[in-house]
This record gives C-alpha cells, sequence and structure tokens, in this order.
C-alpha cells in the first residue's frame, strides 16, 4: 500500500538554472508533501515533464535554450500537458513581463525574491485546482460515457 500512496504524491518540477534559487525552493517546499524534480534549463524542462509529470512546475523566467515563455507556451499548446499547473516564478516585475507570462498561458506568478508562506499558499492552492479539474473531466468522460451507453438504439 505504500508504493500506492506514493504514487498519489504530488509532484512539483522545479526549473532554475540557478542553484541557490533551486535549494531555496527545495527548502520551502520541505513542508509539502511532494516529490520534487529539478531542470536546469528550457529544454531540460520539456524532458523531465514528459517522464515526471508533474502537477505543477515553478518555472523561472529566464532560463537558457528556453526562456520560461517558450517553455510555458509549449506546455499549454499541447493537449497532453496543458494542465499542468504553472507558477512562473520570476525576478522581472515589469508590466510587460507580466502580460506575456499570462499570454504564455501561466496559471500564476510570484516574483523574487520569493516570500515562503505566499510561495506554500499558492502552490497549495494551485495543486488543489488541479486535483480538482483532474476530476472533474474524469466526471465528465464517465457522464459522456454513460450517454453513448443509454443513446438512441
Amino acid at each position: 500500500m505504500e508504493d500506492a500512496a506514493k504514487m498519489e504524491k504530488n509532484r512539483i518540477l522545479i526549473a532554475d538554472d540557478n542553484p541557490t534559487n533551486v535549494e531555496l525552493l527545495e527548502a520551502y517546499l520541505g513542508e509539502v508533501d511532494c516529490q520534487v524534480a529539478v531542470a536546469v534549463d528550457g529544454r531540460d524542462t520539456l524532458d523531465k515533464v514528459s517522464h515526471f509529470q508533474p502537477d505543477l512546475i515553478l518555472l523561472d523566467i529566464m532560463m537558457p535554450k528556453l526562456s520560461g515563455f517558450e517553455v510555458c507556451k509549449t506546455l499549454k499548446g499541447n493537449p497532453a500537458t496543458k494542465g499542468i499547473m504553472i507558477l512562473m516564478v520570476t525576478a522581472l516585475n515589469e508590466l510587460g513581463d507580466i502580460e506575456r507570462a499570462v499570454a504564455a498561458g501561466c496559471d500564476d506568478f510570484l516574483s523574487k525574491p520569493v516570500n515562503k508562506i505566499e510561495l506554500l499558499k499558492r502552490v497549495e492552492n494551485m495543486l488543489k485546482l488541479r486535483h480538482v479539474t483532474d476530476e472533474l473531466e474524469r466526471l465528465h468522460r464517465y457522464i459522456d460515457g454513460m450517454e453513448d451507453d443509454t443513446g438512441p438504439g
């Protein structure tokens, strides 16, 4: 039963090229019951998403190879990954950057330096939203299946 419990743990991917930022975010997430993986650039993030299948990505905007904007747009544009919650974590706080993050499809954003309480509350809320959305999609599929079974015939 322990393996089943591990499978149910939330999966959070930290995507940041700065080891100090990663270490800080990992320390903060120590209070959350979750599995954490780390990606060091934009391409690595997309690679890790495919096999780690995160529920939430803490995505830095300024990364090598692909920016957080590009990664977010790619993930949100793919039906297989569009449901992953994306929290942009960035030192950028210009209005134009926030608009670009929203246009790329991010679900929320957080400015650096990251406040621990704010991060944990947003992570908690985004994970709840992810699971409610997943459950809603399951119910829709179930209802659609029932309607197919009781259709004219």
